[in-house]
């Protein structure tokens, strides 16, 4: 192999590279196969607008959603682990008021957000939640929230 095609080649390779890097950067909760994952407002105790979305995009006072994970469904209750993007965390055995990060729950009402989430029972920890209609991982079907 010349030089010429050595570089072409790490030129190339360099390339796919940048181009994975993009794409994994930009997949939204969607793509990951996740479904334990919602987007919320994070604008402080003092902001009441309760944005709850399943995909990232913008908090009704104008801040970027904040991306977090289901760790326990209580009828139409989320509590949210609000660690950095890509946890898997769960509630802390010794202290249920944080995540096993350490991290505050977050408790968001999904009352009227349009979300779907499974509801099998009085304490759900399947926490599964989309955007349109489906299945749990427990086999029930979605609740729609009114």
């Amino acid at each position: 192999m010349n030089l010429f095609s050595r570089t072409c080649y790490l030129l190339l390779i360099a390339f796919l590279l940048v181009i994975a890097g993009c794409a994994a950067h930009n997949r939204s909760a969607a793509d990951t196969g996740r479904n334990d994952v919602l987007y919320v407002c994070d604008c402080g105790p003092q902001c009441s607008c309760n944005t709850v979305s399943a995909e990232p995009g913008k908090c009704a006072c104008g801040k970027d959603l904040k991306w977090t994970h289901v760790v326990k469904i209580e009828g139409d209750e989320a509590l949210l682990c609000t660690c950095k993007q890509g946890c898997t965390c769960a509630i802390d055995a010794k202290d249920p008021s944080k995540c096993g990060c350490g991290m505050p729950l977050k408790r968001v009402s999904l009352k009227g957000t349009g979300i779907h989430f499974c509801n099998c029972g009085g304490s759900c920890f399947c926490n599964t939640v989309a955007a349109k209609a489906g299945q749990c991982r427990c086999g029930m079907p979605l609740k729609q929230s009114n």
